[in-house]
């Protein structure tokens, strides 16, 4: 332990104590979230994205010492470890070389080299090995063998080339060398299976890589995931190959380099011939593949793990998105021959109503869709429109237009605006079980526009009624593991739920059960407690719930958070086990808690270090009157709108030029897909970015940000458009990075939604006012 904790400490640059700190803390239960806001002092300021990196790699450690443990006792009880090779094993720092070591130990069917070395050509091979000069046909005819296989001279020099090709193959000096020279030096190379049809459209999914070479070290991850699923759809021929032009007779660049590890080259003497060809074969035969599946292994985990970091960084822009606040919203989940399901959702995400128009083909009701809509909006005062981005979501949009137009047109004083929002994952809620207890009296079909209405009033609370995959804000992420992938999700969406804080009292189970410290279990507990009891006036009633003990308290409590309650601070941050110091305070000052919560003037004046002690140090003093001062505070973003360009509906309406407002729906390192409006994301290329260098794009922007692009190029028949984030650049410049960067097409699109009123804003009024505009309306019809 000892040893991973040194490792961990140079590896992170902090000090031997603070990760120890964090390790027993870890050990004994603590959630991440937990110990970055509540133990501080213990960590001495370890935030969570050192400790995110700390837990992952401790688990990596810990895996390589079992490892170790394993591999010594598997080799002392055959009786071959010696000191030198314990002392390597002891000392090696990866799982991979670990395992190079162990190779020649490792348990394994039996092979030609040991058949060889059972009938007794091991002396021979050192021989021949050690002295070149010797003839080893004259020499194999001492050791022929009939009963053990080698029945003539021809025979043994086969046996001895296996044998020695195998223990060459097996010296983890050597291998590691190759490898390393590979990554360095080899190229990542595909072409078209033979006997594939290009014109394919399964196929032509994968033109840029028909005949594609890149380094490998230098291959980027949506490039190499790209090929690995051409590769297993069987579309692609890969290969590791290197940058030569192989002479027959003549030895390859591969093959010279393990003579000089071996420390023999070619003289002409009677034994280098075979020597050669042992060489060759050790190449071709025992490491060529071998060494290109543990590249492409490994090109594939960088891959993979670049894809995962994009998908967890674009999920928390996505749930940390600007909530529209305590709005009455409609929300619209588009569709033609089924028609557009209708939701309306109270300010606080209750179900008002619901209905299906038929605004499109085949039924063309558009007047009595914008009747039974704008009826809707008159009964409940609705001042926010959430439309699906599927299928019919740009006629839905255009309907929602005309709708708001006809209200303010009739009542001048309503204000009502419309947002295009992501479905992704919609129809998964939908089905799902959850969904049939929460919504149980709704068909499935309108349960998705329920879902629609309130990710607009709160990101966060209903996305994560959803399973983080189904949210579809990756790349390539059914390439990537599964396992991985999902405890990456998990932890985005529990450091993203932990920062913002939940409403004890409104917080349906999915989003409790991501509170640090509470299971699916004990949030299910909590709101059976909630429906029997009534809401919760003050933060001790949790001990009252069944399954959550003292520990489960301490590491949720201060997440949870009540409105209108006995004690001011339960709407706060500030942990229940610190109410004392709040208490010193008070005394200090004189003022009541109503006096000091919000109240910087007062707040400022107080020196932490007056109210520090053994247990809670300036630090943890410091937050709580961070606290004080914002008590609640939502670190999200204000509510914000991307206006469509009127007359731009679909791919073949852009012309090159248009300068247009988006939304970015996902980002890549090679770029941002924006979407227009159109069913179609656009591309700014990472050089498209901006006038200055860019390396990732996320330097730039992130999922969610409301953007202003050019049209640079316009490919109708692959469906590609090119963007550009430098306004001043001409139309029809190529954005950086060529078609291969361009190839990437996201799983999904997605929007991250934003709208004109700031988060929380009273309602609107003019209701009344919308009431009789509809009253006239309905009279006109």
């Amino acid at each position: 332990m000892d040893k991973i904790l040194m490792q961990l400490a140079a590896e992170l640059k902090v000090r031997p104590a603070q990760v120890k700190a964090a390790i027993d803390l870890l050990d004994g239960g603590a959630t991440v979230p937990f110990i970055a806001r509540y133990r501080k002092e213990a960590t001495d300021g370890l935030d969570d994205t050192q400790l995110r990196d700390l837990e992952a790699r401790l688990g990596y450690l810990r895996e390589l010492e079992d490892r170790r443990a394993a591999v010594l006792k598997s080799i002392d009880e055959q009786g071959k470890l010696t000191p030198e090779l314990r002392a390597a094993i002891e000392t090696v720092p990866t799982k991979q070389e670990l395992e190079d070591l162990y190779l020649p130990y490792k348990p394994k069917r039996r092979t030609k080299g040991m058949i060889a070395r059972e009938a007794g050509l091991e002396p021979l091979a050192d021989k021949l090995f050690a002295d070149p000069s010797l003839d080893p046909a004259a020499e194999a005819a001492a050791f022929i063998n009939a009963e053990g296989g080698f029945a003539d001279a021809l025979a043994v020099l086969d046996g001895v080339r296996d044998l020695l090709s195998e223990r060459w193959a097996e010296d983890a000096t050597l291998i590691g060398k190759m490898r390393d020279w590979l990554w360095q030096e080899g190229l990542f190379k595909s072409k078209l299976m033979d006997g594939k049809d290009e014109n394919n459209p399964d196929v032509a999914k994968f033109r840029d890589y028909f005949d594609y070479d890149e380094p490998i070290r230098t291959v980027p991850s949506h490039r190499a995931l790209a090929v690995f699923r051409g590769r297993t759809q069987e579309f692609l021929d890969a290969k590791l190959v290197l940058d030569e032009e192989t002479v027959p007779g003549k030895p390859t660049m591969a093959e010279g380099r393990i003579a000089i590890h071996l420390g023999w080259s070619h003289s002409k003497r009677p034994a280098d011939d075979l020597i050669r060809k042992t060489v060759a074969w050790t190449w071709k035969v025992k490491l060529s593949l071998s060494l290109e599946r543990d590249l492409f292994s490994r090109l594939r985990e960088s891959a993979e793990a670049t894809a995962i970091k994009v998908f967890a960084e674009n999920l928390r822009d996505l749930l940390l998105a600007a909530p529209a606040g305590k709005r009455v919203v409609m929300g619209l989940d588009p569709g033609i021959r089924t028609g557009v399901k209708v939701a309306v959702v109270s300010d606080t995400g209750r179900v008002l109503d619901t209905s299906t128009v038929y605004p499109h083909e085949p039924r063309k009701d558009w007047e009595g869709s914008i009747h039974t809509l704008g009826r809707l909006c008159a009964t409940h005062g609705v001042n926010l429109i959430a439309i699906g981005n599927g299928t019919a979501s740009r006629e839905t949009d255009k309907l929602a237009a005309d709708l708001i137009k006809r209200i303010q047109q009739l009542a001048p004083g309503t204000h009502i605006e419309k947002v295009v929002v992501s479905e992704a994952g919609a129809s998964v809620y939908s089905a799902s079980e959850f969904a049939s207890k929460e919504l149980p009296e709704l068909d499935v079909s309108l349960r998705g526009a329920v879902s629609i209405a309130r990710r607009l009033q709160d990101p966060l609370a209903e996305l994560v009624k959803i399973d983080p995959k189904s949210i579809g804000v990756g790349q390539y992420q059914h390439d990537v593991n599964q396992s991985e992938l999902a405890r990456t999700l998990d932890t985005v969406v529990e450091d993203c739920v932990n920062s913002v804080g939940v409403d004890l009292n409104t917080a349906s189970a999915p989003l409790l059960s991501r509170v640090s410290g509470l299971s699916s279990a004990v949030a299910n507990s909590i709101v059976r407690w909630r429906d029997a009891n009534g809401a919760f006036k003050n933060r001790k009633q949790l001990m009252d719930v069944a399954g959550l003990g003292a520990k489960t308290f301490e590491q949720a409590a201060g997440f949870l958070r009540i409105r209108d309650g006995d004690n001011p601070l339960d709407i706060s941050g500030v942990h229940p086990e610190t109410y004392p110091v709040v208490q010193k305070m008070l005394a200090q000052t004189g003022k009541a808690i109503g006096d000091l919560i919000g109240k910087s003037d007062v707040l400022r004046t107080l020196k932490p270090e007056l109210f520090a002690d053994d247990k809670f140090g300036v630090i943890t003093v410091k937050d709580i009157l961070g606290e004080l001062e914002k008590p609640g505070r939502d670190p999200r973003p204000d509510f914000k709108v991307a206006r469509f360009n009127d007359g731009v509906e679909d791919l073949k309406d852009l012309q090159e030029g248009m300068v247009l407002e988006g939304t970015v729906s996902n980002v890549a390192q090679f770029g941002a897909f924006v979407d227009l409006g159109v069913h179609q994301d656009g591309l700014v290329h990472v050089s498209q970015l901006s006038n200055k260098f860019v390396t990732d794009a996320r330097e730039v922007v992130k999922t969610g940000d409301i953007v202003k692009v050019k049209v640079l190029e316009v490919d109708l028949a692959r469906k590609r458009i090119s963007l550009t984030m430098k306004l001043d650049a001409a139309p029809g410049a190529r954005s950086g990075g060529g078609a291969r960067d361009n190839g990437f097409k996201p799983a999904a699109r997605n929007e991250r939604v934003g709208g004109g009123a700031g988060r929380g804003a009273p309602q609107p009024q003019g209701e009344s006012a919308m009431a009789a505009a509809f009253a006239k309306l309905q009279t006109k019809r």
